[in-house]
């Protein structure tokens, strides 16, 4: 490789910038550099650039393709800078010197009359050149423009009606920013028209980016009925830059879901190029890749890139740090002195907060190893050595500065306080949660978060007392549910079912987008006086379960489904046949067919129908294998598997053995366990289970042991047996769920194969009242299973007359 080539790949702006100071002598290299790195802005496209320059000086003086684009590019911008020597880029086909390209594929580029593609003018039906387009996207000579009415008057009438904050001028201001070009503007003004939606609720449809710029124009104007629209996948409203489904989605949305395996590492993230065999390549595969090193000033060899000093680049093994075992961890990595032992200290363990093996508090590790780290009080228990924190003086520190929890208290003032930094009394608890959190990094971490920082700031700043009122009207999304949860658990906010108020919710959105009163009240009444009024009845005060709420949703899903279709159909469920619904049952796209039908009935039976039957399949036993052989399998494993988790294993054992269903699991607490002596029972129904000793010493172990992921707010007596990540709530059904799939368990399978067995060997009664089940459940999974245990009563009636 020769020394020009090594420049390209080393500094492709320099040669850049070199190559056309020796053309144009009227812009200096300063001007030269800005308009190069304003005109591209990746490494990869100015090394592109730069190879292009060098294999052919001569384009900057010709301008004629091929070429890359961005040398037609580069022309244009120096021309409009004010160059005079360079050449302006010359069409591919005609061959003149054109202000402005376009490009082709193949390295050609080309000015409109040579690369326009005529076509059938919609107005002379003549093959002529299109010079636009009218609002059906139908082609229109210059002889024949579209006269279909003024696309920009129609859009200033509909936006200000719609909004009266928004006068003309701010309306024609915002559509100019949006995109200059007459063309343009029509196209954005047929796609509101058509679809005026776009600007309040569904601009994440938008056709063309332009009608995303123009909403964000026209906030800034003062808008105040024109909404942003918020991501259609994390529903944050925030720059939806990518396509994806016909919908414009988020960076962040859009990289999850490109995130493929590195060929190279196998890190599953968003590919940051490909390589020659068009392989997914991630950020950090790109930098090590050997196109991407550069030559380290420190030890001269091409090495990634990990900081550019004034003296040139450096390599991760050159940083000013100096490499040496860490004295706490032992690892080998970049070090400096610690004040506190004098020994190297790493970047990590600089970082790190413990429990500290000398005392048991939770303070940031100052000495000691990586097992047995000690506070700064067991590291050096002399006074005089260390300073204290400048506002409590308390805190063992050598800095001046604030300590970590010092310095979150004052964060947490400036964001829920008024100016003095006082917080209202009915906040005061989560003020106290949040300062007195085990972890005040963890909590700082959090509040730095945009978007809890600026839930915060809002909840400060709202005069009303804080109510789950208030926090429905903010913008939806874990943080808010995780803010709420906190709130909940420090006794701000009263406990309340988050599940069903979202269902309640979801029903009545799905209820009022019916225009049709009567088949409104219809959806009503069987999801709200049905399904909701049994479901309240049925919980009493407990939650709603994930399985009460997928089951309601797919009832009122099925039956707003079926009324759809009738609708398209011209049909009512009053005029709907027999012939009409079997003609529904036999289209392929029929979804939801068990619920379907027990709306059928619902209707019939409250004579919103009439004649129609709709027929039921009688439950006769589980469909799936019944592998007793695994079963016990699968029990042995979790009862001797050291290496699983406790929660887990007795997760996992309790579905396998005793047929508890994934709900019930998440719901167990403290309460529910009966340790007596070496005795311990556990009671999911009526009368308590007595466990056999592992299990009861994996018992014994998760109450004496268990813990949530929550670091914020998590009170101290927590009752549940599987606490969650989310404050004083149980780890939830579907975690639970997953966490078994993990180790290898299969729930619906495991426990139909449990139940099926047990229901087997004991008598429905006995059943229902020891695994907390139905009794009419039980008595079906009795003859499923074939237990007969008709004449038990009698036998035991038998026994007690022979005896006396």
């Amino acid at each position: 490789m020769t020394a020009i080539a090594e420049e390209v790949l080393a500094d492709p702006v320099g040669l850049i910038v070199r190559l056309v100071g020796k053309v144009e002598k009227h812009l200096d290299a300063d001007r030269i550099r800005g308009i190069v790195c304003t005109l591209v802005r990746t490494r990869a496209g100015r090394r592109n650039l730069a190879q292009a320059l060098h294999d052919n000086p001569s384009l900057l003086r010709t301008g004629k393709p091929p070429a890359p684009f961005r040398v037609a590019r580069l022309l244009m911008a120096l021309h409009e800078a004010g160059a005079q020597n360079t050449a302006l880029p010359h069409c591919g086909e005609c061959g003149r010197p054109r202000p402005y390209v376009g490009s082709r594929s193949g390295g050609r580029w080309g000015c409109s009359p040579c690369f326009d593609t005529p076509a059938v003018c919609a107005g002379c039906h003549q093959q002529r050149r299109v010079v636009s387009r009218d609002r059906h996207g139908q082609p229109r000579c210059a002889k024949c423009p579209d006269t279909d009415g003024d696309p920009l008057k129609e859009l200033t009438q509909l936006i200000t009606d719609l909004d009266s904050a928004l006068d003309a001028d701010t309306i024609r201001t915002a559509l100019e920013r949006a995109t200059k070009r007459p063309a343009g503007q029509r196209r954005l003004a047929w796609a509101v028209i058509e679809r005026p939606e776009l600007l309040t609720s569904a601009g994440h449809e938008a056709p063309t980016p332009a009608v995303l710029r123009f909403i964000g124009e026209l906030a800034v104007g003062g808008a105040t009925k024109v909404l942003k629209p918020a991501c259609p996948r994390c529903h944050g409203v925030k720059a939806l830059s990518k396509l994806l489904d016909d919908q414009r989605i988020c960076r962040a949305c859009f990289a999850k879901h490109a995130a493929v395996p590195c060929a190279r590492c196998g890190a599953v993230r968003e590919p940051a190029t490909r390589d020659a065999a068009g392989q997914p390549l991630c950020p950090n595969c790109l930098i090590r890749d050997p196109i991407n090193l550069e030559v380290c000033v420190g030890c001269g060899r091409r090495q990634p890139v990990a900081v550019r000093l004034a003296d040139g680049v450096r390599c991760p093994s050159c940083r000013p740090k100096e490499i040496r075992q860490c004295g706490h961890c032992g690892r080998t990595a970049p070090c400096e002195l610690s004040r506190a032992t004098g020994q190297p200290w790493c970047d990590r363990c600089q970082q790190r907060w413990v429990t500290c093996s000398g005392c048991g508090t939770v303070a940031q590790a100052r000495g000691g190893t990586w097992e047995k780290p000690s506070c700064a009080q067991c590291t050096n228990p002399d006074p005089g050595f260390w300073g204290r924190c400048p506002v409590c003086t308390t805190t063992w520190q050598l800095s001046p500065r604030p300590c970590q929890r010092c310095a979150l208290d004052r964060k947490i003032r400036d964001l829920l306080g008024d100016s003095t930094g006082t917080i209202g009394p009915e906040l005061a608890p989560f003020h106290a949660a949040l300062t007195s959190a085990e972890r005040p990094d963890v909590a700082w971490a959090w509040i730095s978060r945009e978007k809890a920082r600026d839930l915060l700031e809002r909840i400060g700043r709202d005069e009303r007392p804080v109510t789950h009122e208030v926090l429905d009207k903010l913008p939806a999304g874990k943080v808010l549910a995780h803010l709420r949860s906190v709130l909940v658990a420090t006794g701000t906010l009263p406990p309340r079912d988050e599940r069903l108020v979202a269902l309640d919710t979801w029903i009545t959105e799905t209820v009022h987008a019916h225009t049709d009163l009567a088949k409104r009240r219809i959806l009503h009444g069987y999801a709200v006086w049905h399904h909701l009024r049994r479901l309240r009845r049925r919980i009493g005060d407990q939650h709603t379960t994930q399985l009460q709420d997928m089951n309601v949703r797919c009832h009122v899903t099925a039956a707003d489904n079926f009324l759809t279709w009738l609708a398209t159909e011209g049909l009512t469920l009053g005029t709907c046949t027999q012939a009409d619904l079997e003609r529904w049952m036999t289209d392929p796209a029929f979804t939801y067919r068990d619920e379907t039908g027990h709306f059928v009935r619902w209707s019939v039976q409250h004579r919103h129908a009439h004649t129609l039957t709709y027929g039921t399949v009688r439950w006769i036993g589980p469909q799936g294998t019944i592998d007793s052989e695994t079963r016990w399998a699968d029990a042995r494993r979790l009862l001797n598997d050291d290496t699983l988790p406790t929660a887990d294993r007795i997760a996992g054992l309790l579905l396998i053995l005793y047929a508890q269903k994934i709900a019930t699991i998440s719901q167990l607490t403290v309460d529910d366990v009966d340790i007596t002596g070496e005795t311990v029972a556990i009671s999911f129904g009526t009368s308590p289970v007595i466990l056999p000793t592992p299990l009861a010493a994996l018992v014994r172990e998760l109450v004496a042991t268990r813990r949530g992921k929550a670091k914020i707010g998590s009170p101290d007596n927590v009752p549940w047996l599987f606490p969650g990540g989310q404050p004083g709530r149980p780890l939830s059904d579907s975690q639970i769920g997953l966490r078994l799939h993990k180790i290898g368990i299969r729930p619906q399978r495991d426990r139909s194969t449990a139940l099926f067995t047990l229901a087997a060997e004991l008598p429905a009664a006995i059943l229902a009242r020891m695994l907390g089940i139905h009794i009419q459940v039980a008595v079906q999974w009795q003859k499923a299973s074939a237990g007969d245990w008709a004449g038990y009563a009698a036998d035991v009636s038998q026994r007690v007359s022979e005896n006396q």
